[in-house]
């Protein structure tokens, strides 16, 4: 019997680098990282198997592209201006935790999309030309057939919706987020697969688990989630059982700004969460 069986503290002891950590009135141990791992491999494989997705499926090649886009120069103020000062807030911190940089992350995003919010919620889009849309709308253009577009923000989808209803039609576009009613989502799922909806925008964290949208041959990524396994699963949605085609994969990306950072982590296959919660969290914002 592996003596770590009926034990949650020994396994934790053994295999966990602890970091005891102190908040307001009380204490807690946070996991750091992990130890030891060719042992523990070793015992898991008495009562374990792994088969990928490759080994088990025959599907067609995912294909990657990107599109760059140059942001106006209001835009470009605004990214200076809020970058900046997150730099400067995060320092007065003795403890730079994830949620506090990915807050700051998500702003500076909400920025590239074309929009800002405030701290008391409000949202104002912002004035003149939006780079991103116009690049998705030349893009379109070129693309036959269905296609899936990802967006990570609520007002980015309603934005996308707004705009290629009013070229394409509404009856060929749907939105599936948060805030889509649970008894349309399976309708619009099936309108997709059936070719009546030409587009699917969705929330990945909502809509990228779980179903099956092979009409899609192109999937774009108007932004990108920090967070890797919502990103591979969006894209498998595309790419599974019933696709026969290969699938291109489009992400928006503005140079040197938080869109590189976040595809260069991905592209690593790297949590985001791992590099900011270190000392080389500004490596982020520059």
């Amino acid at each position: 019997m592996n003596i770590f069986q009926n034990s949650f503290y020994a396994y934790r002891n053994t295999y966990c680098v602890i970091n005891r950590r102190r908040l307001s009135t009380h204490t807690f141990d946070e996991v750091i990282g992990y130890q030891r791992l060719d042992e523990l491999q070793e015992i898991l494989k008495l009562h374990s198997f792994r088969v990928t997705k490759k080994e088990c499926l025959d599907l067609p090649d995912k294909v990657y592209q990107q599109r760059e886009i140059e942001m106006t120069q209001d835009q470009k103020k605004m990214y200076r201006v809020l970058k900046n000062q997150a730099v400067l807030e995060l320092e007065q911190y003795k403890t730079v935790t994830a949620p506090l940089v990915i807050t700051r992350i998500l702003r500076l995003q909400q920025i590239l999309c074309g929009y800002i919010k405030y701290d008391d919620g409000r949202i104002e889009d912002i004035k003149g030309p939006n780079p991103r849309m116009e690049e998705l709308l030349s893009l379109l253009e070129e693309i036959d057939g269905n296609v899936i577009i990802w967006a990570t923000f609520r007002r980015s989808i309603e934005m996308i919706r707004e705009v290629l209803a009013k070229k394409y039609g509404v009856e060929k576009v749907a939105s599936y987020y948060g805030g889509t009613a649970a008894e349309e989502r399976q309708e619009i799922v099936n309108a997709f697969q059936k070719g009546k909806i030409r587009f699917f925008i969705g929330q990945p964290r909502t809509g990228g688990f779980g179903l099956t949208l092979t009409k899609a041959k192109t999937v774009i990524y108007f932004n990108n989630t920090y967070d890797l396994e919502i990103r591979s699963q969006s894209e498998d949605r595309a790419h599974r059982i019933g696709q026969d085609e290969k699938v291109t994969y489009i992400d928006f990306v503005c140079p040197k700004t938080i869109d590189e950072r976040i595809l260069k982590v991905l592209k690593s296959k790297k949590h985001l969460a791992d590099e900011i919660t270190g000392d080389n969290w500004k490596e982020l914002f520059n």
